[in-house]
């Protein structure tokens, strides 16, 4: 079993930056697909960032060239830098995994079949 931990929201004013991180009660080994959702009132959770073991990301579009996911092995670690930030930005934020990586790792498209979930961080960008 593996516990997530996400830490680093807050309010913002638009334009501003924020980082959250997501640590891992223990190593996710290879395989493993990580990423990043949001959930904000009354609209559909949606896939923001994913990585899996060797590195490789995606974005979804509403946020390419603004967010970088990031991990730390040696800290079980990985990290969401959000710069630009927009009202419609403002959300819950959950980082999950899944392990062994599956296929949709990279789509953005599954939202609710990872493994193991964080706790939500709030984003709020004013």
């Amino acid at each position: 079993h593996v516990q997530l931990v996400e830490s680093g929201g807050g309010s913002v004013q638009a334009g501003g930056s924020l980082r959250l991180s997501c640590v891992a009660s223990r190593s996710l080994y290879s395989g493993a697909c990580v990423g990043w959702l949001r959930q904000a009132p009354e609209k559909e959770r949606e896939g923001v960032a994913a990585i899996d073991n060797y590195g490789r990301t995606s974005y979804a579009d509403s946020v390419k060239g603004r967010f970088t996911i990031s991990q730390d092995n040696a800290k079980n670690t990985v990290y969401l830098q959000m710069n630009s930030l927009k009202p419609e930005d403002t959300a819950m934020y959950y980082c999950a995994a899944e392990t062994p990586a599956p296929y949709w790792c990279s789509s953005l498209e599954e939202v609710y079949e990872y493994n193991y979930w964080g706790q939500g961080t709030q984003v709020t960008v004013s």
